[in-house]
């Protein structure tokens, strides 16, 4: 489990720092426009919202809460990978190092 925490928070730092570049440095008024009229950047977007829809099912799953269940979801769709990284973190030290605990949250049985 000290390999998935220390993958977690690699990806993280690296997503955290690549956002705050993005948003100091572009424009995404324009350059969101580019992806959207290029067939790999509309395949990119449709991959993207797929692994969104997907790893949000898991959230689901393993959250008792629709309320807090919808607050990770909206932060995924807006937040993006990020969003699925903490909530991996967060996972993992909740889970007390528990594989179960860390797939199915508070649906483990003991």
């Amino acid at each position: 489990m000290l390999i998935a925490r220390i993958i977690a928070w690699i990806g993280l730092i690296a997503m955290t720092g690549v956002i705050g570049y993005a948003f100091a440095f572009g424009n995404f008024a324009v350059e969101g426009a580019w992806i959207t009229t290029h067939p790999w950047g509309i395949v990119s977007l449709v991959d993207l919202y797929v692994g969104f829809a997907i790893f949000s099912m898991w959230i689901v799953y393993r959250e008792n809460s629709f309320a807090r269940s919808a607050v990770w979801i909206a932060l995924m769709i807006v937040l993006g990978n990020w969003t699925a990284t903490l909530y991996v973190l967060l996972a993992l030290y909740s889970s007390r190092g528990d594989w179960n605990r860390f797939w199915q949250g508070e649906r483990v049985r003991v």
